[in-house]
């Protein structure tokens, strides 16, 4: 078996950022392996942060937004970001540069299968992981990072904790004449049927006659594609009537909100990042922003630590709202669509939201934007989540009497 410092079981966003900052953060001498099913080469994802600095990253970012839209179900606001952006990725464009930089590296090598299984090693022996594919090939290494997350393997103990899906389909359009606004992206259109739960269209305008116009919910139920394309059809009807497009790309995806703590320990020399490893934010689903930070961290702890578990964690009050604002999507998603995000965008200066969701903001400024929300939902939620979290220590009491028995 060939052994490497650091094996990527997985080649997507947190397999490659991770790799890719390995070699700009002070790694670059170590022998690493990067393992996927195979070759990224098409544009299958496009993944969008807000940033107030330079970023590793930009010279990929392939439009920059400095305002954005709101529309409530009442009123519409088109606000500056300043000091903020809102920056767009196109996965193609991520995948060419990291394979492009990676390339040029000799200890630096790709394979493409299945895994089969990951096998864990010991650091008291000094024995590596492996990484097992279906084929029979075996690659060692001293440290694995496991991105490999499977929606059908995910089960969340919903006696226990929150969980929703954030399930969308998006459509890349182009008109004919010009109807967008390129220098503003809509983070949230309220302005459509909610039906119980919370939806929302969300535009991304990159010129004034092409934009990504995408249907989203946070539901528990999946809806057929008909349904996802009638609702994006009905949009540009009532909101763009009469103007012509065409569809030129189409994008779908589910990710997982849960409060249901993620592990990141698979073993002694096993780490899980990326969705397995708990980088999606629980109450909005971004992720791609936090994984480059949790990359980053992880290189640090590489270098500094000589383990990658030395990596801060944010306040665990972010867990907390976070349970908060899932408790009250999942029983009242019309009523987030209505109230909840309407207040916390038209009574909050921009600066304040982004740093709470980027989980950046201090103590008294997250107070202050928890008191511009309706106070009795989300009382009544910090109530059914400390509950929640009372049957879990007892369940887990209970599990640990059971163990010692």
């Amino acid at each position: 078996m060939e052994r490497y410092d650091y094996i990527l079981a997985g080649g997507g966003a947190a397999g490659l950022s991770l790799a890719y900052r390995m070699m700009h953060g002070g790694l670059d001498d170590a022998r690493v392996l990067i393992v996927d099913l195979a070759e990224k080469d098409r544009n299958d994802r496009t993944w969008c942060f807000w940033s107030d600095r330079e970023e590793l990253l930009d010279p990929i970012v392939s439009h920059r937004w400095s305002h954005i839209w709101f529309h409530g179900p009442q009123r519409s606001h088109r606000w500056a970001l300043n000091p903020y952006e809102y920056r767009m990725i196109r996965g193609i464009d991520f995948y060419t540069l990291v394979r492009q930089d990676l390339a040029g590296r000799a200890r630096v090598d790709t394979v493409n299968g299945r895994i089969a299984e990951i096998v864990d090693g010991r650091i008291s022996d000094g024995s590596p992981a492996e990484v097992i594919l279906e084929d029979g090939r075996r690659f060692a290494g001293d440290w694995v990072f496991d991105s490999l997350f499977l929606p059908r393997d995910f089960t969340v103990d919903t006696r226990r904790y929150h969980f929703l899906k954030q399930h969308f389909v998006g459509w890349f359009v182009r008109t004919r004449e010009p109807v967008f606004d390129p220098d503003a992206a809509t983070m949230f259109d309220l302005r459509v049927p909610q039906r119980g739960a919370f939806r929302f269209m969300y535009l991304l305008p990159t010129s004034p006659t092409e934009s990504l116009v995408e249907y989203t919910l946070f539901s528990e139920r999946l809806l057929e594609r008909e349904e996802y394309e009638g609702e994006i059809r009905s949009y540009m009807e009532i909101h763009y009537p009469g103007v012509e497009y065409e569809v030129v790309e189409a994008e779908d995806g589910i990710i997982p909100m849960t409060d249901q703590p993620f592990p990141r320990r698979g073993g002694e020399r096993i780490m899980y990042i990326g969705t397995k490893g708990g980088r999606v934010k629980a109450s909005t689903g971004f992720a791609f922003h936090r994984m480059q930070r949790d990359a980053d961290a992880i290189v640090a702890s590489l270098r500094d630590h000589g383990n990658p578990f030395q990596v801060p964690g944010p306040p665990r009050r972010y867990a907390t709202f976070d349970a908060m604002l899932l408790s009250i999507l999942h029983r009242r998603g019309e009523f987030a669509s209505q109230r909840v995000f309407v207040d916390l965008f038209e009574r909050n200066p921009l600066p304040r939201l982004w740093r709470f969701l980027n989980e950046d903001g201090g103590l008294g400024e997250n107070i202050a934007l928890m008191s511009t929300v309706p106070w009795g939902p989300f009382i009544a939620a910090w109530f059914r989540v400390r509950a929640r979290r009372l049957f879990r220590r007892r369940g887990s009491r209970r599990d640990a009497t059971g163990a010692s028995r």
